[in-house]
């Protein structure tokens, strides 16, 4: 199960369409165990996505939570560009699921709450690469277009609702095709993770940890191979811990590590350092936490062959980590695992021993709107080649998606304010 393309137009900060994929071209064989080949589809294992503050790195992010939340009939928090006037939100994702790919697209009306249009098909590739569409199902309420296999259904689609997914709002299993579309993208929907690096939720971690297996161990060995200094991580229950007395007047420094309802669950999350164990929600640096919530994710997304969205991956982690985590998921013990974060480490922008070009991503934002454009759109004939410097031609704003912050003004604002 591997997410291949995102698309979206006015959702969040996107007003015109933007195409994120993840199709890995082939023909160039650098790197080439990024890549999971599945018969005649190729797709990166990961991808980063790189720009200045407030571009639209975190609403592609969102764009992916939308889709899956809608999916699985969660709440909807999809919005329209407010600056754009229109309230129609189109999305939609192309992805893998054994062994082939289909595709699905959604509008999403903000303003009256409905759902005018849904289309389902298969994408069907011959060994030439050519594609051929094999539609499942149109509802398209604003053209009047309704396209199914079955007669009855199509009678019923004119009349039905809007305020929902078609596969919600009737028996599905009546239907096959609708019944097994239903089965595709739920199971697509519920392989997906999101996680916004300054909120993570520790009960992933905490609800893996506490049984005696596999998953465990390697949780715990992640945990300590990311703090060198670590001799254990666990959690106790029933064990009093020497700080317990003093743990009344303590807070976390961060909010998600101090939810009232889990907080006895976080305290028992013990580290052990030279054999004496402490809370590590109290005694832990920010980024030693952030890795013990982070661990349950990564290691569930590799053991399940999960897609994991991040964002801000390297918030409060040390660049060799991020790096680390990222070659975890290109490696070619990872079958099916993928990972797709937004960052500002530029570190990790290295074509030369860590990314394939299609696997680096920029957003890219002036007073005429927001771009985004991966690194294999520019070419060879460009200067940009797979040993290139990316990271200095980055710096040098030769990519784009580069703030220019002109700070300077703001130091001789001040000078003048103490001169008066």
């Amino acid at each position: 199960m591997m997410l291949i393309e995102l698309r979206a137009k006015n959702c969040f900060s996107f007003n015109k369409q933007i195409s994120f994929s993840l199709e890995a071209d082939m023909r160039n064989k650098r790197f080439s165990s990024n890549a999971h080949r599945d018969g005649l589809f190729n797709v990166v294992k990961s991808a980063g996505i790189y720009g200045q503050n407030n571009s639209g790195k975190t609403c592609l992010i969102k764009c992916i939570k939308a889709i899956r939340d809608i999916i699985l009939r969660r709440h909807n928090y999809l919005m329209p560009n407010i600056f754009y006037g229109e309230n129609l939100c189109e999305l939609g994702v192309s992805f893998l699921y054994e062994g082939r790919e289909f595709s699905y697209d959604i509008s999403y009306d903000y303003s009256q709450k409905t759902y005018p249009y849904e289309k389902f098909s298969e994408i069907i590739k011959d060994k030439y690469g050519n594609r051929k569409e094999d539609v499942w199902l149109i509802k398209d309420y604003a053209n009047s277009s309704f396209s199914y296999d079955d007669k009855e259904l199509m009678k019923m689609m004119r009349l039905i609702a809007q305020s929902d997914l078609l596969f919600y709002q009737i028996e599905a299993d009546k239907f096959s095709r609708l019944s097994e579309m239903k089965r595709i993208l739920t199971s697509f929907a519920t392989k997906i993770d999101i996680v916004n690096m300054n909120n993570i939720p520790l009960e992933k971690t905490i609800s893996l940890i506490k049984n005696r297996n596999d998953i465990q161990k390697k949780i715990v060995g992640f945990i300590k191979n990311a703090d060198l200094y670590l001799d254990d991580f666990r959690y106790e229950d029933g064990t009093t811990i020497a700080f317990e007395e003093n743990m009344a007047g303590e807070k976390a420094d961060e909010a998600v590590l101090d939810i009232p309802e889990n907080l006895m669950d976080q305290i028992k999350l013990v580290s052990v350092y030279k054999n004496h164990p402490v809370p590590s929600v109290l005694f832990d640096s920010t980024g030693t936490k952030k890795i013990a919530a982070l661990a349950g994710y990564i290691i569930e997304a590799l053991e399940e062959g999960r897609i994991l969205a991040i964002d801000e991956l390297d918030s409060s982690l040390h660049f060799k980590l991020t790096r680390a985590i990222v070659a975890m998921f290109n490696n070619e013990l990872n079958k099916n695992a993928q990972l797709i974060f937004t960052a500002h480490d530029i570190n990790l922008m290295d074509c030369k021993r860590l990314l394939r070009k299609e696997q680096i991503w920029f957003i890219h934002k002036d007073e005429s709107g927001i771009y985004l454009y991966s690194l294999a759109e520019f070419t060879a004939e460009k200067g940009v080649r797979d040993t290139s410097d990316i990271i200095s031609k980055y710096q040098k704003g030769l990519l784009g998606a580069i703030p220019e912050p002109e700070f300077i003004k703001s130091l001789l604002d001040i000078s003048k304010n103490l001169n008066k």
